[in-house]
């Protein structure tokens, strides 16, 4: 049997095994491992397996992971997002859909010091559905910005999924969050004008809330000061050169501590939390990215990326239609596999064939971190969606589903812009070089 053969064997069992529910993790590298040592030996697949996971956990460049989530769940943990929506709400809630509108406001700005489509989404349903049913806004779009917009948290840096595809493809992780910026700032744009549209057609979506007035909007800014303080410090930071990424995440995750806990809002319970969950989520990630590093090395072998690269060359077709069937198996990939595990499991597919066809990394890079924000709204994964669907119990979960279908064309709009102007992701970038 060639080795072509058994790595196309390989990929069809992980993705018949995926639905076993058993951890992606793991399962990436028993078939890695079993690949690698049908391949090659069976003591080569055993070095390879000590060496590969010894290699992620004592990895240095892996440590700005946990120092990020960390400031994501202290963010989450200690109420920040509330005075975030509070003073979206003053400003805007007396608009058709404004409480809609300042909910992707909240959204966004959470996504900026937090980095998790999860925490984001939660932090932000529980935040703002009790304002939104007492001003009667209809569950299908109460449910479905707030679904919506915590998707943000996977392309607004300091996303994990552009951390993790920095890593895997040694791309600069600064230069990343710094291409996401724009995109990120045109998905919200596109959300607000799916907002307005649709309770422009259909008024009673969304009521309009009371007016405030200018001295309690202004008032309400004390809430944004110190997301806005942490996002300047580590980004600019980051971009300017002064911290390294892990540097950035650490300074981060002290200053979002030092300011809840000199706000009071950070009590030693909420501490312990944060730092439990900080630890569940980083093993979770380290071991997919070590089962995923052992299945790379299995692909790689089996020459299977390259074969490809090599199929598409001699097939002769249009580099932009290439990428609009990557674009297509990320959307409907994104259906059944959660985001990073996605990620994780093609990357190594594609990156080369990508770097082959002569696209530029970070843009490519941007793209399916959008993309696979699609993914965290369809079902039947829809991790965005089970998350609102866990707090807002009342409400069907078919209900919320349908509440995202107008964000979900947002976001495919957003995704075919960023394709046609390559420019709107690799501005800021290019400024750095």
């Amino acid at each position: 049997m060639s080795a072509t053969t058994i790595g196309i064997i390989g990929i069809a069992a992980l993705f018949i095994l995926i639905f076993s529910r058993m951890p992606i993790g793991f399962l990436m590298a028993i078939i890695g491992i079993a690949g690698f040592a049908a391949i090659r030996t069976g003591n080569a697949a055993l070095s390879l397996l000590a060496k590969d996971f010894f290699s992620v956990f004592s990895s240095h460049e892996l440590t700005v992971i946990p120092l990020f989530v960390l400031m994501g769940q202290v963010s989450f943990h200690s109420g920040i997002s509330s005075r975030l929506f509070d003073a979206a709400y003053k400003f805007i809630g007396h608009l058709p859909g404004g409480l809609a509108i300042a909910a992707v406001g909240a959204c966004a700005a959470f996504s900026a010091v937090c980095g998790s489509t999860t925490a984001t989404a939660a932090t932000m349903a529980a935040a703002t559905l009790p304002e939104m049913k007492r001003y009667n806004y209809k569950p299908n779009l109460a449910t479905g910005v707030v679904a919506a917009g915590g998707s943000l948290g996977i392309l607004i840096p300091p996303s994990v999924i552009l951390m993790v595809y920095g890593i895997l493809t040694e791309q600069s992780i600064g230069k990343l969050f710094l291409a996401g910026i724009i995109p990120g700032a045109i998905l919200v744009l596109l959300f607000v004008s799916a907002i307005l549209i649709w309770a422009g057609i259909n008024p009673s979506l969304g009521p309009a809330g009371p007016k405030a007035t200018w001295k309690e909007r202004f008032k309400s800014l004390q809430g944004v000061i110190e997301t806005l303080l942490i996002f300047i410090l580590v980004l600019g930071g980051l971009f300017s050169g002064f911290f390294t990424p892990t540097e950035a995440g650490a300074i981060g995750a002290f200053t979002t501590i030092i300011i809840a806990a000199a706000r009071k809002m950070l009590t030693w319970e909420k501490f312990v939390t944060s730092l439990f969950e900080t630890t569940r989520t980083t093993c979770m990630i380290m071991v997919i990215v070590a089962g995923a590093t052992i299945f790379g090395h299995f692909l790689a072998v089996s020459r299977i990326p390259y074969d490809i690269a090599s199929w598409v060359s001699a097939m002769n077709m249009p580099p932009t239609l290439i990428m609009f069937m990557i674009v297509l198996i990320y959307i409907i990939g994104g259906c059944f596999i959660d985001s990073l595990a996605l990620i994780m499991l093609t990357v190594p597919i594609f990156y080369p064939l990508v770097s082959h066809l002569g696209f530029d990394p970070i843009w490519f890079g941007v793209l399916i971190a959008m993309v696979t924000q699609i993914g965290v709204l369809t079902p039947p994964v829809g991790v965005s969606v089970y998350v609102v669907s866990g707090i807002a119990r009342n409400v069907p979960l078919e209900v919320i589903f349908k509440g995202v279908v107008p964000f979900i064309v947002a976001l495919l709009i957003g995704v075919l812009l960023i394709m046609v102007f390559p420019k709107t992701v690799l501005f800021l970038p290019q400024m750095i070089r």
